[in-house]
């Protein structure tokens, strides 16, 4: 899976990537692979650094360690393309919940593309939320950038496995996939399948790849799209191709709800977008939210023409043993202590649970990586059954045993 970013790089630059993740893939543990990325990270320089950085990101977003994952990835909010829109005010504007107020304005279209930052993992959230909500509507494919095409097995299996993409081995990205099949959804990849393919010929097999899998198959669907980063827009300027959204909705005559989550979330808060922390301030926002106009309903978009909605993203209200509190998913998870004997000899080490039903490469429903001693394990979990494990750096299980939450 290539990744996405807004630095200028080669497509030398790219196979050299390639070749690095062939590498990585071939390694027997996340574990190792995290500690692959890091050595050519600090070995590697200009644009290929930077690759690396989003990669190694990913990995550890993958890895549970979502808090060190948003502050590895060297780029931030990037400069804007265009003038931005005036920030609004409190007087013409008030503040929903991003969830409740995409799924009202998403009741008459055809198409949804909600977009993701690859190693923040707090943007997967939205996706997850609006599931539920989009179904009620009628929604009835989800296309997602991160699957596999190879994995044919997976709506017969109903959960992801740690073969069916890149992304998707991260606890968030797996859950997106396990609701929609269990919610009814067709799940379709979308990515193209060339990977020395140029940013022209990315978008457009992106893009035809939606309307072959989806529409052709059924004319009358209702589609939600989860894509990385400048995909979701509407308009040339981030990419050095039109991107995915505008293609599709040439393609297909639908007029696509583009929401971007990329931009007015936490970071450092030297590299976060300037505005950032005046609209948390001004709009009171404690949870993911979109900000609508009190005359019409109109939502507010930062960049009016790219995409049609903005989502502000708060930063966590508080750390729980490390780990971000908006891992509970608005209360349908609850943080758990895992006791584990963490002896020097298995560190680091990785702490998952999987649910009872699915198989040892199945997606963990959460995990953390450990790399201390003494060191409380913490993850979080809806009720249910679960199969815990914990596993060293050389792909050795070390612990197994089952685990309940009520």
């Amino acid at each position: 899976m290539r990744p996405t970013t807004s630095a200028h790089v080669t497509p030398g630059t790219f196979a050299e990537l390639n070749a690095l993740q062939r590498e990585a893939n071939a390694l027997n543990s996340p574990l190792a692979a995290h500690e692959f990325y890091r050595r050519r990270f600090e070995q590697s320089e200009g644009g290929l650094r930077n690759l690396i950085a989003q990669v190694l990101a990913a990995n550890e977003a993958e890895l549970g360690d979502y808090e060190r994952a948003v502050l590895r990835f060297p780029l931030g909010a990037p400069g804007l393309r265009g003038a931005p829109a005036a920030l609004p005010d409190r007087d013409t504007h008030r503040a929903v919940n991003a969830a409740d107020g995409i799924a009202a304005l998403a009741r008459e279209r055809r198409i949804v593309v909600v977009n993701e930052a690859h190693h923040a993992a707090q943007t997967r959230v939205l996706t997850l939320q609006l599931l539920p909500k989009l179904r009620d509507l009628g929604y009835t494919h989800l296309a997602v950038e991160g699957l596999d095409e190879r994995d044919r097995e997976i709506a017969t299996r109903g959960y992801p496995v740690q073969a069916s993409g890149t992304y998707l081995r991260e606890p968030l990205y797996g859950e997106i996939v396990r609701q929609a099949l269990r919610l009814g959804y067709v799940v379709v990849p979308y990515e193209s399948a060339r990977p020395q393919a140029d940013a022209d010929t990315r978008e457009e097999d992106q893009a035809q790849h939606i309307v072959e899998r989806v529409f052709r198959a059924a004319p009358d669907a209702r589609l939600l799209v989860h894509a990385g980063y400048a995909h979701a827009h509407e308009r040339t300027g981030y990419l050095d191709a039109e991107p995915m959204a505008l293609r599709l909705k040439r393609k297909t005559g639908f007029d696509p709800l583009t929401i971007d989550q990329t931009l007015l979330r936490p970071i450092e808060p030297a590299r976060e977008y300037r505005d950032y922390r005046e609209l948390l301030r001004r709009f009171a926002i404690a949870a993911p939210g979109i900000l609508v106009a009190k005359r019409d309903g109109a939502a507010w978009s930062l960049e009016p023409g790219y995409y049609d909605v903005s989502v502000v993203l708060p930063p966590p209200a508080k750390l729980i043993v490390g780990r971000p509190d908006w891992l509970t998913l608005g209360g349908t998870r609850a943080p758990v202590a895992i006791d584990v004997d963490l002896s020097a000899a298995h560190l680091p080490c990785l702490i998952e649970a999987r649910h009872a039903g699915e198989n040892d490469k199945a997606v963990p429903a959460d995990r953390e990586l450990v790399e201390r001693d003494a060191t409380q394990a913490v993850l979080f979990l809806a009720p249910g059954d679960y199969r815990l494990s914990a596993v060293d750096a050389s792909g050795s299980v070390f612990l197994r045993r089952s685990l309940r939450v009520d």
